[in-house]
């Protein structure tokens, strides 16, 4: 056997450059990754070899993309014709907005129905939770009030107290006989063991894995995963936000306070995220769900519209990414950022800049305690240099703020799953909801503003004082910012 482990180790060492040179031509002319990413592999490669070779494997191929998500690309909408209709009202100035609040934001509303497919609906009710206790408390509540239906798509979902409890309350309602289902990630949902959910299972409940994880234990895929927080109940509610399951969520865990942002919405709304789960769930198992009909609408103008923005590796364009420069070049006075994760690519990064030295008052918030380090160097390199166009950076330490929210002047918000890195806007798949609506706007604006009271303001004198080696982490970790 060890005989055997020489023979192979003289073979990489002997031929490492014919094999470098094999794995560097197989990136540049059959994964087509952007050139940053690419030159950077193939860096990464020439250098380390072998390992490089192992690192690229684990988190940079992109093998068989396409027969993975082919099902994703679901051309049978049931909401088709009304993204069609809405097209044609705009086109004819004919839109049914009541609400003159609207009218600036009609080239976003258009480019969300072409890029994305993501019809608008009005006299939606949102509430808003930025608190895991009283998220969850609410969603059990609703998980015990439910009559017909419970869909449960979450990234992370674990098989500790508050994931168990859920995991309880689901049971019962399978035992009831009510169409349950929950589906997870392969990498976010890894913790659940076949006990966790044997009796969930016997009562009748469906659980399934997207994208699930090859040897698990030794084979650790960071790309394509199912990044996504959705929840539904009986066609009537609907759950999205960035809240995953587990206790930390619930402010326990040693990061403190977990600052976050969920809506859950009743109304036609919901429609958007039940397409979303049906295609993710009848990615996962080739099976259907019934989708809601859109009601007949009222009171359009007191109430919030919402178009539901999803995006992907199955993609056509990155529709998230599109939907927040859009917002971003739509503003007249403020633009308000939250997000764990900055690591922008070159066009988002363009569009924030170019708002700040137009006047506009932007401001990002990021969280001081750092849960991936090279993230935050990387990301800190990027707001050092947007410090010098007037943007204002905050880094909140009350706590672990992971909420992904972008707020524009004084009616649209976008709450989500969507980080402003490169890694959510090509590589995860991710839902957001636009909200239109001056209520939803204030209360989140109020809620940025607060936050400032507990967060550090990153000035330009202070970053300028930073340390060489402070420097020096920022240096490499933006150097590997595309793969982050």
């Amino acid at each position: 056997m060890l005989d055997i482990i020489k023979l192979i180790l003289e073979f990489l060492i002997e031929y490492a450059y014919n094999i470098d040179l094999i794995f560097v031509l197989i990136i540049i002319f059959f994964h087509r990754k952007n050139p940053e990413s690419t030159l950077l592999w193939i860096m990464v490669i020439m250098i380390f070899h072998t390992p490089g070779i192992i690192l690229y494997l684990l988190i940079g191929a992109d093998y068989r993309k396409a027969e993975r998500f082919v099902s994703q690309e679901d051309k049978e909408f049931k909401y088709q014709e009304l993204v069609e209709q809405q097209l044609k009202e705009l086109d004819l100035n004919e839109m049914p907005f009541e609400d003159k609040n609207y009218l600036p934001y009609e080239s976003l509303i258009r480019h969300n129905l072409m890029n994305a497919g993501a019809f608008i609906t009005n006299g939606n009710t949102i509430e808003i939770f930025t608190d895991g206790t009283k998220k969850f408390y609410k969603l059990i509540e609703d998980i015990r009030n439910a009559k017909e239906s419970i869909y449960l798509e979450y990234y992370i979902f674990k098989a500790d107290k508050l994931g168990k409890l859920i995991l309880k309350e689901l049971t019962i309602k399978a035992s009831e006989g009510l169409d349950v289902k929950l589906l997870v990630d392969g990498m976010g949902g890894r913790r659940i063991r076949k006990k966790d959910i044997r009796e969930f299972k016997e009562a009748g409940g469906s659980f399934q894995v997207f994208f699930p994880l090859l040897f698990s234990l030794l084979f650790f895929r960071l790309n394509y995963r199912n990044h996504r927080k959705i929840a539904l109940f009986d066609n009537e509610i609907g759950y999205v936000g960035g809240f995953n399951i587990g206790d930390e969520y619930i402010n326990k865990s040693p990061f403190g306070y977990w600052n976050d942002t969920h809506l859950r919405i009743t109304g036609n709304g919901i429609a958007g995220l039940y397409q979303r789960f049906y295609l993710d769930w009848k990615h996962a198992t080739r099976e259907e769900i019934k989708l809601p009909n859109i009601k007949k609408e009222n009171n359009t103008s007191k109430n919030a519209g919402i178009q539901i923005v999803s995006s992907g590796p199955d993609s056509k364009w990155p529709s998230n990414k599109d939907a927040y420069i859009r917002m971003i070049g739509s503003a007249k006075k403020r633009i308000y950022i939250k997000s764990p994760y900055f690591i922008p690519d070159e066009s988002v990064y363009d569009a924030v800049r170019l708002a700040a030295i137009s006047g506009i008052d932007v401001r990002i918030m990021i969280p001081m305690k750092r849960d991936h380090p090279f993230v935050y160097w990387a990301g800190i390199s990027f707001l050092g240099e947007l410090l010098k166009a007037g943007v204002k950076v905050y880094e909140y330490y009350d706590g672990f703020m992971h909420s992904k929210c972008l707020i524009v002047d004084d009616f649209v918000t976008s709450v989500g799953t969507t980080n402003m890195d490169i890694r959510s806007f090509i590589l995860n798949f991710e839902v957001n909801a636009i909200c239109y609506d001056k209520e939803v706007n204030r209360i989140l604006s109020s809620q940025f503003v607060g936050d400032i009271s507990k967060s550090m303001e990153l000035t330009i004198e202070k970053y300028e004082a930073r340390t060489l080696m402070t420097k020096i982490k920022e240096s490499i970790s933006r150097l590997f910012s595309p793969l982050l």
